[in-house]
């Protein structure tokens, strides 16, 4: 069994970046446009250039919209997971110790979640891969062109 699980993990590791990017963008899309509830479901949205929300809600759709579909996930992981770190310290921390009683549960989540996506990669089904392979190919095809033959 634990062969058969080792197989999948790519692609349970690319099923859990699709998510989470998902459920990420979602959060910046409703600050940003007010969909889906809007910012703090109000159905409103957070004013343009405003700090730290505007930029937050940038991070979250384009760091989401990244990490859903495998482009640049390190990096783009990296920057939410600092986005969300930032925003458990700042903003629920000072309220109380515990995620539980600071309302911080979400940001510690996504914090952890694409700081793990930073060290892991994108797994299966992300363009990153898509990318890398098709360079490989490139650059292998370009060193079999210099190759000199040998007669």
């Amino acid at each position: 069994m634990s062969g058969r699980l080792d197989s999948a993990q790519p692609y349970a590791l690319g099923l859990f970046r699709i998510v989470v990017g998902l459920l990420f963008a979602c959060h910046g899309a409703a600050s940003l446009f007010g969909v889906l509830g809007g910012a703090s479901g109000t159905g409103g949205t957070v004013d343009a250039g405003t700090w730290p929300g505007w930029y937050a809600a940038v991070i979250q759709l384009v760091g989401g919209g990244l990490v859903l579909l495998g482009l640049g996930t390190r990096a783009a992981a990296l920057a939410s997971s600092g986005s969300m770190a930032y925003a458990y310290f700042k903003v629920h921390q000072p309220d109380a110790l515990w995620p539980m009683e600071n309302g911080g549960e979400a940001s510690a989540m996504f914090c952890w979640a694409f700081l793990l996506l930073t060290f892991t990669g994108s797994g299966a089904l992300g363009l990153d891969r898509l990318f890398a392979r098709r360079t490989s190919e490139q650059e292998k095809a370009a060193a079999e062109r210099q190759t000199p033959v040998a007669a």
